[in-house]
């Protein structure tokens, strides 16, 4: 390294560190503006801090937070601690701080393997800079309109990330039309994953598509099963494009409220590796790479279908990888709820789950969640309209809060946030009876409120929301905010 570089090295890494060390100070978390420290020194300074690291990044729509969690969780069982942007900060200024923040002041990572959560629209920007051994890619959904547009111009994005790295092993989800077609003319290993039709659901589809016609010719799709909204069997009857038959395939799975047990068939899969950095021989690199067939039970410690999509994501990554894919799982049944994503906590001898929604698709499964449960419970419903949530919230509308609305076990809903109204409108439009609904402006006030109760509380909020909601139940039941628990 020339003089030059060691000195603009040196300062990026030291004025992240004190930036960080200051917003500290402050209480606060530090997840983006030092990494905008770092940059005014060094605008590439992430290539340098991540060089020689093996590393693992999570993209998509829904999911990203806590497959993270679970590829985190099972490198730590194992004895190495990675480093990860744990908070969610998953724009380029947010990983920057990461890595810079954690490497020497000569720009040297202090860590060997990183597990990354990287936003669809920041894939471009980051993955040049930090080569990942792996991209999972976990769905593509509808998702803050006014951002994103809509979810072909996500795919697009995704796509221009993907094509700057191709000795980069891809991880995609079979059952997502979307995401399996990104595939399409790369020449990156693929690494397919899925839920197969003999574990699907046999109830009726919830109708939400955002994936309706054939991405090659424009037909609509057939489907031979659905899990939910557009994922699962498709195939086009004109042109042929269908769901791959995955390397990784669910074949059974079982849901209860406590977490749900599968059965995977796994056909091995031997990415080539010959140019890339890939093949790296920790933790326990398989001695086989056959193709050859093998089934495994598998206990995640969390419930809900879109968690085992969630799992299977991660264990695909962790074969891609060239890892033992029993060491992850085996970790899967410890693994805990994350940054407000089936978050729990208790107050006043009340159990309550928090669930981040922020659109259709993710909201219509935290409802199904809820309505299947078949116990008495408080459901609370925040919403919020601001840049990080998306000033369009007309999604509430597409989601299915009839069944919520409507469940017998549903004994109070509460509402808040900034568009607290909204929310109330749509449940009351859901069949829901406007007396059992109560709207509660001031956070400390609405958890005395849905903690007055007996039953168990389930919040739904969007991200604002939830940042917001998050910490007043974290400053009651002293639970530490997040960024106390980073390395």
């Amino acid at each position: 390294m020339s003089k030059h570089n060691f000195i603009k090295t040196f300062l990026s890494v030291a004025a992240c560190r004190l930036t960080r060390s200051g917003l500290r100070v402050l209480h606060r978390g530090g997840t983006t503006l030092p990494g905008r420290s770092a940059m005014l020194f060094d605008k590439q300074i992430l290539e340098v801090v991540s060089r020689g690291m093996h590393i693992i990044v999570v993209t998509g729509t829904n999911g990203k937070t806590t497959t993270c969690s679970m590829l985190r969780n099972a490198l730590q069982e194992n004895g190495i601690e990675p480093l990860s942007n744990i908070s969610g900060a998953n724009l380029l200024t947010g990983i920057t701080a990461e890595f810079t923040a954690l490497s020497t002041l000569s720009g040297h990572p202090t860590k060997k393997y990183a597990i990354v959560e990287c936003d669809e629209g920041a894939l471009k920007k980051v993955v040049p800079l930090i080569k990942p051994d792996v991209i999972v890619v976990t769905n593509l959904f509808r998702d803050q309109l006014d951002r994103y547009g809509e979810v072909m111009h996500t795919l697009e994005e995704i796509r221009k990330g993907v094509s700057l790295v191709p000795k980069t092993t891809l991880c995609l989800n079979a059952d997502c039309s979307l995401t399996s077609s990104l595939a399409t003319d790369v020449p990156n290993p693929v690494y397919y994953y899925g839920i197969g039709e003999t574990a699907a659901s046999k109830e009726e589809t919830d109708g939400l598509s955002d994936a309706k016609y054939c991405i090659k010719c424009g037909t609509e799709y057939k489907y031979g099963y659905h899990t939910y909204a557009h994922l699962g069997g498709f195939y086009c009857p004109k042109c042929g494009y269908k769901r791959v038959n995955p390397s990784l395939n669910v074949e059974d799975i079982r849901i209860t409220s406590k977490g749900s047990d599968i059965s995977i068939k796994f056909t091995e899969f031997k990415p080539d590796v010959s140019s890339g950095k890939s093949g790296n021989k920790t933790p326990d690199k398989q001695s086989e790479n056959g193709k050859r067939s093998r089934s495994i039970n598998a206990h995640i410690g969390l419930p809900a279908l879109y968690n085992v999509y969630n799992a299977i994501a991660a264990i695909a990554a962790f074969d891609a990888m060239g890892w033992k894919k029993t060491k992850i799982i085996d970790s899967l049944a410890s693994v805990s709820s994350s940054f407000g994503r089936m978050e729990s906590f208790n107050y006043n001898n009340v159990d309550i789950q928090m669930i981040l929604v922020k659109n259709p698709a993710g909201c219509n499964q935290s409802l199904t969640y809820l309505s299947s449960l078949g116990e008495d419970y408080v459901a609370v419903f925040c919403l919020n309209d601001k840049t990080a949530d998306g000033h369009d919230i007309s999604w509430i509308w597409d989601a299915d809060h009839e069944k919520v609305a409507t469940d017998p076990h549903c004994k109070k809903i509460y509402v808040s946030g900034t568009r607290a109204g909204d929310i109330l409108i749509r449940l009351k439009y859901a069949g829901a009876d406007t007396k059992n609904i109560e709207l509660i402006e001031d956070g400390r006030k609405l958890i005395d409120a849905m903690t007055s109760h007996s039953m168990p509380v389930f919040i739904l909020p969007n991200y604002t929301s939830m940042l917001s909601l998050r910490a007043e139940l974290s400053a009651v039941t002293g639970k530490k905010e997040f960024w106390k628990d980073q390395k």
